[in-house]
């Protein structure tokens, strides 16, 4: 830890000195010859010192609701000194901006990535979505699915479709919650696991829809049978000879 201290502490004071020489008096560089000198630079500092100078930059700025031009500033002026935008680089910061549980910076961070026509993916969405939930921002997270994500609902990944369910189940949201079912039956597909069906089955309970409750619970009711395939038999097996 204390290198990477270190090393960001070194990062930040490359970037600050030689954004100084840059712009050094006596100099008369145009903006093709500045731009030139920064690649240079932003070349001879890693990509991981560059993204840990980014993150504690981050962290450091106070979590405030209005905090906005400050994250944003602070991202473009980092992503200056690249020749190309710095997808898998941004990528790392998110990643470790979760791990420090820093949801609102990820949604800024996203959302920033987003406006510059980046990250355009279901991938990123579904990051969006989580830090969205995480961050308690949860009437977001269901504007953002429905303008970015419920409009394709016959591609949607389930594992992104059971985390909006999960979203809506715990916040109580069981209208939407059934619509998005009913949406993904109207494709055809199947839900890959009874958790989503009992929460489904429930949603419909809450909205005194006992018909859809028990049509549900009888078309899926396979997925409550313990799975014998001969494959896990065999394994079973094996393990007994053992």
């Amino acid at each position: 830890m204390v290198q990477a201290e270190m090393s960001t502490q070194r990062t930040s004071q490359a970037l600050v000195e030689n954004q100084h020489n840059i712009h050094s008096p006596g100099q008369c560089l145009d903006e093709d010859d500045r731009d030139a000198e920064k690649q240079r630079i932003s070349r001879n500092i890693s990509k991981r010192e560059k993204g840990e100078f980014l993150v504690k930059t981050l962290i450091d700025l106070k979590d405030r609701l209005d905090n906005k031009e400050s994250v944003y500033g602070a991202l473009d002026a980092w992503v200056a000194w690249e020749q190309s935008f710095p997808i898998a680089s941004l990528k790392n910061v998110i990643i470790a901006l979760e791990k420090e549980e820093e949801w609102h910076k990820v949604v800024q961070v996203i959302k920033w990535m987003l406006s510059k026509g980046q990250g355009t993916t279901m991938g990123t969405y579904a990051q969006l979505i989580n830090a969205l939930d995480m961050d308690n921002r949860v009437d977001e997270a269901h504007a953002f699915w429905q303008k970015k994500i419920g409009i394709d609902l016959h591609s949607v990944s389930w594992q992104l479709c059971r985390r909006m369910i999960a979203i809506y189940y715990r916040n109580n949201m069981m209208e939407n919650l059934v619509k998005l079912f009913e949406g993904l039956e109207a494709y055809d597909r199947k839900p890959p696991e009874k958790s989503i069906v009992l929460r489904v089955a429930n949603a419909y309970e809450l909205l005194g829809r006992v018909t859809e409750k028990e049509r549900v619970l009888e078309k899926y009711k396979h997925l409550f049978i313990e799975d014998r395939s001969p494959k896990k038999s065999r394994k079973a097996s094996s393990m007994i000879k053992k």
